[in-house]
């Protein structure tokens, strides 16, 4: 049996590429069977968009297989591509010939009526067959692709960076610990575990960033980017939080605050216009099904130029503002989500770009200003969510960075002396930012769970499949 000659859905009915009265097979899964007198009807989806074609039997009783196909078969389906009788579709198949290639018995979880995500998320295994979750696994693919064709057009090296690190990007801790040592014999010195006996004669983590190590490659190679698994140990059960997730953290050399806010800019806009066109049909379903704001949502974003205050100013507007937030607005504090929204949709009304952070809130590595106070860092902000980016110009002085991590708290200088280095050997101004994957999917679609749109989560006390 030759599966190699098969002819994808997508190109059928998304393309409109296949001639009528072609001779087709179909290869897919099972989505319904429905039989009466004289005919049956099988409905097939093959993963290559969001609709189904369904196949017409004329005689039934010539296709015994027809006893044994039930939903969540899978099947090879032969026939000839002809206009549908029925509404709600172009095409159908007139079925020559049927296969069943696997089985699925009558406890197949996914039967045709609508599932809650909470129950699909206990059977993540199957749940990329349903019609939402195969939208969502086609636009990772997607949006994926449009990263690197977004980054390698414009002359970026993309860049591996490790994910077993020995440093904390972030400074702030929460990290998972990589190790070989036995738990029930653990190695001391001195009554404390002795680290040099593990399998990297040191401690060791699971990234929290490719940032700092994107900088050391954009010293040489001048416009980079990273795009990769990144960890985060904390104990946040919510909506918006993962243990495992992806982020894209471009990197440029010789590139100021607002080269850094122009990248981000034309970055998210271009994301949102490829989805829009390229990705229309899986968009359409999030709008009917999910979020019926998400399509005009993207589209403000595209065409709004990105407001930019600084972090003072913010603070004026909403200290001027006649919301009663819940947390209680002054100068020093990290603007909550509550905040940041006010900002977008209200003040504004379209994304904005805070920048110009108090030092005491931001990480060690960002430029400090020349009013000592505050740092060249931005955060990106956008309706309905808030800050979708985080990024700043980075501290190129050697003994300004040595001071703000000292002042940081972070005083392990021997595990930073590569990060040192490149401000003692040719240091240049530099900037960049981050993107976590998931969250600008979650953005994309309108799901409102970080759950809804990993493959394979993991979260606080869940990692299973």
């Amino acid at each position: 049996m030759d599966y190699k000659q098969r002819t994808r859905i997508a190109r059928i009915v998304v393309d409109d590429k296949v001639p009528m009265d072609s001779e087709i097979i179909i290869l897919g899964m099972v989505r319904t069977v429905r039989k009466s007198k004289g005919v049956a009807f099988v409905q097939v989806n093959d993963g290559s968009c969001m609709e189904s074609l369904q196949g017409v039997i004329a005689e039934p009783e010539k296709f015994p297989v027809l006893e044994n196909i039930l939903t969540g078969a899978s099947v090879r389906m032969v026939g000839k591509l002809v206009p549908s009788e029925g509404q709600g579709q172009k095409y159908e198949v007139a079925v020559s010939q049927l296969d069943l290639i696997g089985e699925a018995d009558a406890t197949y979880p996914l039967q045709k009526k609508r599932h809650s995500f909470e129950f699909l998320r206990e059977i993540a295994h199957l749940r990329a067959r349903t019609n939402t979750f195969g939208a969502v696994s086609r636009m990772r693919s997607k949006i994926s692709y449009a990263i690197h064709k977004y980054y390698q057009e414009r002359g970026f090296y993309y860049v591996h960076t490790p994910v077993i690190s020995t440093s904390d990007a972030e400074g702030a801790g929460d990290m998972f610990r990589v190790s070989t040592l036995d738990l029930a014999n653990l190695p001391q010195k001195d009554g404390q575990i002795d680290f040099s006996q593990d399998f990297f004669g040191r401690e060791a983590f699971l990234t929290v960033s490719g940032q700092l190590e994107a900088e050391l490659v954009a010293m040489a190679l001048g416009d980079v980017y990273t795009f990769g698994p990144t960890f985060r140990a904390e104990n946040s059960n919510t909506s918006r939080h993962a243990s495992e997730f992806w982020m894209i953290e471009p990197e440029m050399a010789w590139a100021e605050l607002d080269d850094n806010m122009d990248l981000a800019e034309d970055f998210l806009k271009n994301l949102f216009t490829f989805a829009l066109e390229e990705c229309a049909d899986d968009m359409e379903f999030f709008n009917k099904w999910v979020d019926k704001q998400v399509i005009e949502t993207l589209q403000g974003v595209v065409a709004a130029k990105f407001e930019r205050v600084t972090y003072t100013e913010a603070i004026k507007v909403l200290e001027s503002s006649k919301e009663k937030f819940e947390y209680p607005v002054k100068w020093g504090i990290d603007l909550q989500t509550e905040h940041e929204r006010y900002l977008t949709e209200k003040a504004f009304k379209k994304p904005v770009i805070v920048y110009d952070y108090p030092e005491e809130i931001k990480a060690f590595y960002m430029r400090v200003n020349d009013d000592g106070k505050t740092v060249r860092g931005m955060d990106v902000l956008v309706p309905r969510v808030g800050e979708i980016i985080g990024g700043s110009q980075r501290e190129e002085r050697l003994d300004v960075l040595v001071d703000r991590m000292k002042k940081m708290g972070v005083t392990d200088f021997e595990t930073y002396s590569w990060y040192l280095d490149i401000r003692r050997y040719g240091t240049v101004p530099h900037s960049g930012f981050g993107l976590g994957f998931d969250r600008v999917i979650m953005y994309m679609t309108g799901m409102a769970n970080i759950r809804d749109v990993q493959t394979f989560p993991r979260v606080p006390g869940w990692a299973k499949f």
